[in-house]
């Protein structure tokens, strides 16, 4: 057996260290590092520490035809879209979100939909008591579904109730923060031990064929807490999204090997629970109050879901000796970049202005394609034109002040065809078919053809 040492685990990122510190110099977190107990092993070579003689492992090649996973549907379309087409079994699935953003009662739902198609269902609880999600189970109106549950942190004691008798299809442990194992010297929640629990559960999803939703907490930051290593141990990991104080909800892939990462579901919650929005661009694009200046259409791409949003913005003059920068929804340091790029190239100088940005809907947009929309939005809001309702941008702006062609082009103009928006504005020298502009529109090669034409539309 391997000499037993202690070492120092930072609880945000998982780093290492032998001595303990204040500061992890990984992730700059402070008061991270907890004291752990960890076995060395011999290295090969190490005098009477040879390593055994491995078993031979078959090898086989890429021609090989494998059938395509079955999936275990949930009936939320929007979750099984997300998820790739339903739960694959055997698969490991990471779900994290802010506090009280909707995951139990979105898993609650998903558990009720499993169970009612007769498949075998276990939700386990390691932060509520069973009196309390059948309260919630009552209040979603789904009292009388047949949905196992059970309220324990132990993983072998959960282990070993998962093997009694059928295999479950899928399992939902509710968190994993709150797991622990007794051969582990270490408090719940720390490193070792989300990194031996996660480790245990898979593993059994993997031998008995069954889906495992593990629930993480996150950071200020938004990030899963724990390590990385947990993110990789998985099959797909998901973020739910969204301001508690509004009504609708983002579920979003970033990891998924059985299907497109960065793909979204659209949630409505309400008093019966998580509801699916049908049409999202209509919930992007605003409520339909009259144009406004200060206010553009992007049509964007969401994994593989086309979505129109609209973008607000307001430039007003500072009373302040520096001017404040406030971003919801968009990166501040692209929104600093396109600004920049307008003073250069195209004279709009907002210096001395205020400038706030917000995306309607409480989307987060990352992807470039929305420089357009929003150089459009700030000039619209310093110039007082109205950019027409029927009208959609897209394209990324250059530090050169010229403005690039964007992919899936034909995906974006059909979601503004369908909801009867008549031209799309991009960048000169696309690829892909796009509706003919407009009469009298020119082509818009860089910022300066933007701030033209948006300056010559009719003032709010």
């Amino acid at each position: 057996m391997g000499k037993i040492t202690l070492r120092f685990a930072c609880q945000s990122c998982g780093a290492v260290y032998t001595k303990w510190a204040g500061r992890c110099e990984a992730c700059g977190e402070w008061n991270s590092l907890a004291e752990e107990s960890a076995v060395e092993v011999p290295v090969s070579g190490a005098k009477g520490a040879a390593m055994p003689k491995g078993r031979v492992t078959r090898l086989v090649g890429l021609e090989v035809e494998a059938p395509a996973p079955e999936r275990i549907l949930t009936g939320i379309g929007e979750l099984d879209r997300v998820a790739g087409g339903g739960f694959v079994p055997g698969s490991g699935i990471l779900i994290g979100g802010d506090p009280g953003i909707g995951k139990s009662t979105l898993l609650t739902q998903s558990l009720a939909s499993v169970a009612n198609r007769g498949h075998k269902a276990v939700y386990i609880s390691g932060e509520e008591a069973i009196d309390q999600v059948r309260l919630r189970a009552r209040r979603l109106g789904l009292g009388k579904s047949p949905v196992l549950l059970a309220a324990e942190t132990n993983v072998s004691d959960i282990l070993a109730t998962l093997s009694e008798g059928e295999p479950p299809a899928v399992v939902v442990i509710d968190s994993i923060q709150t797991l622990w194992s007794p051969v582990i010297e270490s408090a719940p929640g720390t490193v070792t031990q989300l990194r031996a629990g996660a480790e245990a559960l898979i593993r059994f999803a993997k031998q008995r064929g069954c889906a495992v939703l593990l629930v993480g907490h996150v950071t200020k930051d938004g990030q899963i807490a724990g390590p990385k290593v947990v993110e990789h141990m998985v099959d797909t990991v998901l973020y739910f999204e969204g301001d508690r104080g509004h009504q609708f909800r983002i579920l979003r892939a970033v990891k998924n090997r059985f299907g497109p990462t960065d793909e979204i579901g659209v949630f409505e919650m309400s008093d019966g629970g998580l509801r699916e929005v049908e049409n999202p661009s209509r919930l992007f694009m605003g409520s339909g109050e009259a144009p406004t200046p200060g206010s553009a259409i992007f049509a964007g791409i969401e994994g593989t879901r086309p979505l129109l949003m609209e973008v607000q913005a307001l430039v007003s003059p500072s009373a302040l000796g520096t001017p404040r920068r406030a971003v919801v929804g968009w990166d501040q340091n692209r929104l600093a970049m396109v600004l920049a790029v307008l003073q250069a190239h195209a004279g709009v100088n907002v210096g001395q202005q205020d400038v706030y940005l917000n995306v309607a809907g409480g989307l987060k947009v990352k992807e470039p394609a929305a420089d357009m929309a929003v150089a459009a939005a700030l000039v619209s809001s310093l110039t007082g034109a109205v950019i027409p309702p029927s009208v959609a941008l897209y394209g990324e702006i250059a530090l050169s002040g010229a403005l690039r062609p964007v992919g899936q082009s034909e995906q974006r103009a059909r979601e503004a065809a369908k909801l009867g928006l008549e031209t799309v504005i991009t960048a000169a020298g696309g690829q892909g078919k796009k509706p003919a502009p407009a009469p009298g529109l020119p082509q818009m090669a860089n910022v300066a053809d933007l701030v033209a034409y948006i300056a010559g539309l009719p003032k709010g």
